[in-house]
């Protein structure tokens, strides 16, 4: 398993780590700070910085396909030459890219607040971010941005604590996605809580207070299904053409 660092502390941008394996997929290490796809979130980028200078690009990360295992994909044509088992070097994530992900994905939470139905897709991105509603019912744009704009200024504190898995069944209206379960077998579940706004499981990295997500707007609503609409999120800055 990897000592997933990022699990407690989402601000983590470094670590000092060593390569435990290196194959066709890529390297495992036995820790780091980077985020494996899943739950939605995409994964981290950033680099690894070995101790002669040398520096390998991470495009994405994976989880491996062993439990807890997370793989860091370098970019093509990056040399792997002298990473073997043992080799020391520090793991540094795209912190623009990560952060992004933070603030989209803690406004996820503040949208599934906003509509109370549950939730069988979501995609978290650096550019945007989307969830789809099963529902039946029209959503307003307008409405929505300003909900999300209301939860943001209200400063919310984020944080996350762990429940048994038995706490999760006697409360199974926590979960409100479909699609994606949380994980079993270690016999606890991260639970993300907006103070006053939302408690659901999710393993993901998040902001530690909504004033810290920004201004986000609805940028579409669409009619997916009879029974769903997607809701597609943006920064406003990115809307408005900025950075």
């Amino acid at each position: 398993m990897t000592d997933d660092l990022f699990r407690d502390d989402a601000t983590l941008r470094h670590c000092e780590a060593r390569v435990t394996a290196v194959d066709e997929a890529g390297i495992r290490l036995d820790r780091t700070v980077f985020y494996p796809q899943g739950g939605g979130q995409a994964g981290d980028a950033g680099v690894l910085r070995l101790a002669d200078g040398r520096v390998v690009a991470v495009a994405d990360t994976r989880k491996g396909a062993l439990p807890g295992e997370i793989v860091h994909v370098p970019a093509a044509g990056a040399d792997l030459s002298g990473l073997v088992p043992g080799v020391a070097l520090v793991a540094e994530i795209d912190w623009d890219r990560r952060h992004r992900h933070m603030r989209f994905h803690t406004a996820t939470h503040l949208l599934c607040a906003l509509v109370p139905h549950p939730v069988d897709g979501c995609s978290i991105t650096a550019g945007y971010a989307r969830l789809d509603f099963h529902m039946t019912e029209p959503l307003d744009k307008d409405a929505l941005t300003a909900g999300i704009a209301r939860l943001v200024a209200g400063a919310h504190p984020v944080g996350h604590r762990w429940i048994s898995e038995d706490e999760l069944d006697a409360n199974p209206q926590l979960v409100r996605s479909m699609s994606v379960q949380p994980p079993r077998g270690q016999g606890r579940i991260r639970v993300l809580e907006i103070a006053g706004v939302d408690l659901q499981p999710c393993g993901g990295t998040h902001v530690a207070n909504t004033a810290e997500i920004g201004p986000v707007i609805v940028t579409k609503i669409e009619k997916k299904s009879a029974k769903t609409r997607r809701v597609v999120l943006g920064f406003a800055e990115l809307a408005a053409g900025g950075g």
